[in-house]
């Protein structure tokens, strides 16, 4: 048996032990295809075993997100809930430190938890996977500590592996980019406010409509930095574009923008950290 076959028959083993579950589902492919996987094995092999997907809103996650956990679920029939969470009522949260992501974490996973408790469901899991294990995480920290399960790090499954799984289950979201909390557009320390949120949205939305899905736009202060995929610079420097952006981002209120030549790097905030911590957060 191949190793991705082996991963696969570990997670029906796991799913299979759980007599309910309820799914964190931020539209993104590891959580999608988490309950994907649960839908087949919950709900058609457990007699009166239950599945519920939880989805956070608040301004820190794109609508569109929202938006597409939502039409995934319906369109498998499986209950869903949104939730309007209070990250940005935590005084904690808005300092914007290195531990910004636990407190995130710890508010998120209490509202889902008592929407499954609420709902009779034990088990609680997220789409974290083995790749996230080696970023600096603090909000896997918060999960742990909170039970929640994380069925597809625990055999190991690679952000590449679940991707091709996908592809092979037919999921749209296969190869859809990360997007991650708009929190990480902000430096550690800087503090979170709503105008910079409405900014960094509202700036991701220009490069979104140029066809730049993949990108993120960094909150300096009156900087813009933006981050693309380095085959799609190119185009973004013509003059016609490269004008567009800056018109458009000085009206969002950025007067400086640059862009940075590395290219579009997820966890790039995450190098400014101390090594003293061993995980962290950054979907970014």
């Amino acid at each position: 048996m191949n190793p991705l076959a082996l991963k696969s028959r570990r997670l029906t083993d796991i799913i299979r032990k759980y007599d309910s579950l309820a799914v964190a589902l931020s539209g993104g492919v590891d959580s999608t295809f988490l309950l994907a996987f649960a839908d087949h094995f919950i709900q058609r092999e457990a007699t009166g075993a239950r599945l519920l997907a939880v989805t956070a809103a608040s301004m820190l996650h794109p609508e569109k997100e929202v938006q597409a956990a939502a039409r995934f679920a319906e369109e498998k029939g499986i209950c869903h809930q949104v939730i309007q969470t209070s990250e940005m009522a935590s005084d904690e949260f808005l300092k914007n430190s290195t531990g910004r992501c636990y407190v995130c974490k710890t508010i998120i996973f209490a509202q889902i938890r008592e929407v499954a408790e609420k709902a009779g469901i034990a088990v609680v899991a997220h789409g974290v996977n083995a790749d996230d294990m080696r970023d600096f995480r603090p909000g896997l920290k918060a999960a742990r500590e909170m039970g929640i399960a994380a069925p597809l790090a625990e055999v190991g499954f690679t952000k590449d592996e679940i991707r091709q799984l996908a592809k092979e289950m037919g999921l749209a979201v296969w190869d859809k980019p990360a997007s991650g909390c708009l929190a990480t557009r902000i430096p550690y320390d800087q503090p979170i406010t709503r105008e910079k949120l409405i900014q960094v949205k509202a700036a991701e939305g220009v490069l979104a409509d140029l066809g730049v899905l993949s990108c993120r736009v960094r909150h300096y202060g009156e900087t813009a930095r933006i981050e693309i995929p380095a085959r799609v610079m190119d185009t973004i420097i013509q003059p016609s574009v490269r004008t567009h952006i800056v018109e458009k981002f000085r009206k969002i209120g950025f007067l400086y923008i640059s862009m940075d030549l590395e290219g579009f790097v997820s966890g790039r905030l995450n190098r400014s950290v101390s090594a003293e911590y061993s995980e962290g957060e950054s979907n970014s």
